[in-house]
């Protein structure tokens, strides 16, 4: 009798026993599965079947189908290790080291779900490099972006690993103090500023030094996402204002 082609059928199996696979392949391959009755003390068995199931068309298809399963790891997790860089990729600012708006949104979101469950005090900085077009105009564009580089890192430098840095866009950042009063937050926040203002951003032969504003806004779960952005914005314009008279 010739030997069946083996078909494995990919669709639906996650939620199929492996052993209805095996099954299911050792027929194709015409094979007599386990269920036609006990076999002999003295017979060997493997993968459920005996000595006398294991014909040589049988131990072909049990080959191909664990070789086909390894693949399939593989392939899984190669997907796997694809996905993962491409969501890294999605959150990621496309010029600095910092998160993008929409990874920041999401994250806004996480932590007010957490503060409504665990009643976790959290808070948003909301900072804005003042009069930096200046630098663009003076030095170049290349200037510029080697400048909101530097602010990315010096800010990820000055908070917790719990802590968020985003680039909301322009010259504009935000940074997430999950466990942080307002009071503590302010604090902190004035820190940044000075920690970013304390020495001039360096590109090749010139400098330029910086000038922060920012405001802060408390995260809580009965104000949303987009809202809390919004008067932490709010308030930074506020502080500019007190600052320019």
């Amino acid at each position: 009798m010739g030997v069946v082609p083996m078909v494995l059928k990919i669709t639906g199996a996650r939620n199929q026993p492996f052993s209805d696979i095996r099954k299911r392949a050792l027929v194709q391959a015409g094979a007599k599965v386990v269920g036609r009755g006990p076999t002999r003390p003295d017979e060997t068995a493997f993968l459920g079947l005996s000595e006398a199931d294991l014909t040589p068309a049988v131990q072909g298809a049990i080959r191909t189908l664990l070789t086909e399963i390894d693949d399939l790891r593989q392939e899984v997790a190669r997907l796997k290790a694809r996905l993962t860089q491409a969501e890294v990729l999605a959150d990621q600012d496309a010029l600095t080291p910092a998160l993008n708006r929409r990874a920041l949104m999401r994250e806004l979101d996480r932590i007010r779900t957490f503060s409504h469950r665990y009643g976790s005090p959290a808070a948003l900085v909301y900072i804005d490099l003042d009069d930096f077009k200046g630098v663009n105009d003076r030095f170049g564009h290349a200037a510029g972006d080697a400048a909101l580089r530097a602010v990315a890192e010096r800010l990820r430098s000055q908070v917790a690993g719990s802590d968020i840095v985003a680039r909301m866009g322009g010259d504009e950042f935000a940074v997430v103090f999950t466990q942080a009063s307002m009071a503590a937050a302010e604090a902190r926040a004035w820190s940044l500023a000075r920690a970013l203002e304390s020495s001039p951003i360096r590109f090749g032969e010139w400098s330029a030094p910086l000038h922060v504003s920012y405001g802060v806004a408390e995260i809580t779960p009965d104000v949303e996402s987009e809202e809390i952005v919004a008067r932490a914005d709010a308030a930074m314009y506020a502080r500019r204002r007190e600052r320019r008279t």
